[in-house]
């Protein structure tokens, strides 16, 4: 029962993570980190990503440009493309890690004191994954919000709003940290290694052999 229910653990702590991590790979390349509305042009909205911005108009449809100068960028859309870089690598090297630490996974089952040290790492790196990815979320949602009630700037200016971006790589973020530490706990409560059973049968082996000699020779 034990068994049935660490390995449930696991896969829904894999499914997850594996969600998670995909979201916060859409989360970094999606330009809706910020909307701006036009109150004097209501058919024309504005996206603001990390890699470029996008203008929506009815009549044109999408176009976007790229950044031209990553050091001309505000400090936290700096920041945020290293740390959701960061958080994707973190989550597919995390992914690779847990996955070969799995109880269902043939590979090394005579290993286990291996594969339990792989599912604590790869719940850590997950885990990892998860925090590098809110906080650039937070970051940028901290400051469009300090923007948008900044009283020195005039009402007529209009004001960046949040993304649908920012709640993905908030669902994402949470989704890499709950199964990152699933992960860890279905690695700290998976069994110790066999190896004790290995000395007990052998120390049995010896015992009965022991026995049948004394036996085979009573005289001494």
């Amino acid at each position: 029962m034990a068994l049935v229910f660490r390995t449930a653990m696991q896969s829904v702590a894999l499914l997850l993570s594996l969600l998670g991590w995909v979201f916060s790979c859409l989360t970094n390349y999606l330009p809706h980190w910020r909307n701006l509305n036009l109150d004097l042009n209501e058919m024309e909205n504005w996206t603001m990503g990390l890699w470029k911005t996008c203008v929506i108009q009815e009549e044109v449809g999408r176009q976007c440009k790229d950044f031209d100068s990553f050091l001309a960028l505000p400090a936290e859309l700096r920041i945020s493309r290293i740390l959701m870089f960061l958080s994707n690598g973190l989550g597919l090297l995390g992914l690779l890690v847990s996955g070969f630490g799995l109880d269902c996974l043939r590979i090394g089952e005579r290993q286990q004191g291996l594969k339990k040290r792989l599912l604590i790492l790869g719940g850590v790196l997950l885990w990892t994954s998860g925090v590098t990815a809110l906080v650039p979320v937070s970051w940028v949602a901290h400051m469009t919000v300090q923007e948008f009630w900044d009283e020195t700037i005039p009402e007529i200016v209009p004001r960046w709003e949040f993304g649908e971006a920012l709640f993905l790589g908030w669902f994402a973020g949470f989704c890499l940290v709950l199964g990152g530490c699933l992960l860890h706990c279905a690695g700290c409560s998976s069994p110790a290694p066999a190896a004790s059973g290995h000395y007990a049968v052998a120390e049995m082996r010896d015992h009965c052999q022991q026995l049948e000699m004394k036996y085979s020779n009573p005289d001494s």
